[in-house]
């Protein structure tokens, strides 16, 4: 739990602990009142009426219960006044969502993001895991006041716990490869596996997870020609040779979806007599992986290369870190397009859409590790906006 129960209730008001009381030993939502409460208030003090927890509280229960964006928000603060003022003052009502919106426009995006993720580094424990980190672009958040640019959030994605370990925004697909970095710089992610698409394929970025105790393991693609001519050129010469012991070379089968695939792995240690080894900072491996697909009576193979970082990494657990590395597009991204909309959202003022996907992202987090529901996330949110108990069992559910 972010804050113990007990010091949560000494230091709440007298009339809010004995609201929560009432519910009872479920005080654990007061914790997300207090996260919000110490975020800096982007307003000046005279045109306050609501305060910033109350707003931002009323937001995150919104999203986990199906509301969109600040009018859906604002529509469910109105229903659900009772069980919101049981935490927040709502002394001057329910915000309207242009509050709302001006809000999540103003509120420091740097301060939002390191919020979330101290608070995921206080329920989540990362050690020893894979971590891919990926970017996906909010369609229709086009930032008119800034060229008509598109918001593109980078994010990390713990393997072990199933949770969004933390984002950054950037305005354009290529600055990506400056985002990591900074991404990389607030997380902690020591002795894990740090899995990233080719456009990551940068020295910086490299160097960056190296300082942080991580490893690193890279797809090496077009965009770093050199790089990827010496990984073929010793491949090459290596599958020639057809020389491989056992934890360097790793075959898999399955059938899905009316398909059947076969992936094989291999895995080579290179030394400095590898051209590119000076370049990249404690390069320790290459990798090879080939995918063969059959459909009916069609069969396509294609390959992929790698570096890593990772002297102990075996072909088995170089493959299982490929097929982890895709939990990020259909976790989270495709998640929070079928069961959040995101792709469909026009919030784009300032610094209102990467404040909301940040939101969205808490939300995500803690439907996925409530317990006692059998269904996807989409139906859990409207379970949550049913059910104030379930509500509060998916406020709570990182408090154990």
């Amino acid at each position: 739990m972010l804050v113990a129960s007990c010091d949560l209730l000494r230091r709440m008001p007298k009339r809010r602990a004995s609201a929560v009381a009432t519910m009872g030993p479920m005080p654990e939502a007061q914790a997300f009142v207090e996260m919000f409460a110490a975020l800096p208030d982007p307003r000046s003090h005279r045109t306050r009426v609501h305060n910033l927890e109350a707003i931002l509280f009323i937001c995150l229960c919104g999203v986990i219960c199906g509301a969109n964006d600040p009018v859906g928000i604002e529509k469910f603060g109105n229903a659900k006044r009772e069980f919101l003022g049981q935490f927040v003052d709502l002394s001057a009502g329910i915000p309207s969502h242009d509050t709302i919106g001006r809000v999540l426009a103003k509120l420091n995006p740097d301060a939002s993001e390191a919020m979330f993720v101290r608070w995921v580094r206080a329920v989540a424990k990362v050690a020893e895991d894979v971590v891919p980190i990926d970017g996906k672009t909010l369609r229709r958040a086009v930032d008119k006041a800034r060229g008509g640019a598109f918001v593109h959030m980078v994010s990390a994605w713990s393997t072990a716990n199933g949770v969004v370990l933390g984002q950054l925004a950037t305005d354009e697909h290529s600055n990506e490869i400056t985002a990591i970095p900074r991404l990389l710089a607030l997380l902690q992610l020591k002795n894990c596996l740090v899995t990233i698409d080719a456009i990551g394929c940068q020295t910086e970025i490299v160097e960056k997870i190296v300082e942080g105790g991580a490893d690193y393991m890279i797809s090496v693609k077009d965009n770093q020609p050199k790089l990827r001519a010496a990984v073929m050129d010793a491949f090459d010469q290596a599958l020639a040779e057809r020389r491989w012991a056992a934890e360097e070379h790793t075959t898999e089968a399955k059938k899905a979806h009316g398909r059947n695939e076969v992936r094989r792995c291999w895995i080579l240690d290179i030394d400095d007599t590898f051209p590119e080894a000076a370049r990249w900072k404690d390069l320790a491996k290459i990798v090879y992986v080939e995918r063969e697909t059959t459909v009916g009576d069609e069969t396509t193979i294609g390959m992929r290369l790698f570096i890593t970082s990772r002297r102990s990494l075996t072909a088995t657990a170089a493959l299982a870190a490929v097929r982890s590395h895709w939990q990020i597009e259909n976790k989270v991204h495709w998640t929070l397009d079928m069961a959040f909309r995101e792709d469909e959202s026009r919030i784009r003022a300032e610094n209102a859409a990467e404040n909301l996907a940040v939101v969205r992202h808490v939300a995500l987090n803690l439907l996925r590790s409530v317990k006692g529901s059998n269904v996807g996330i989409k139906n859990r949110r409207l379970q949550a906006g049913w059910n104030d108990e379930f509500l509060m069992k998916v406020l709570a559910a990182h408090a154990n």
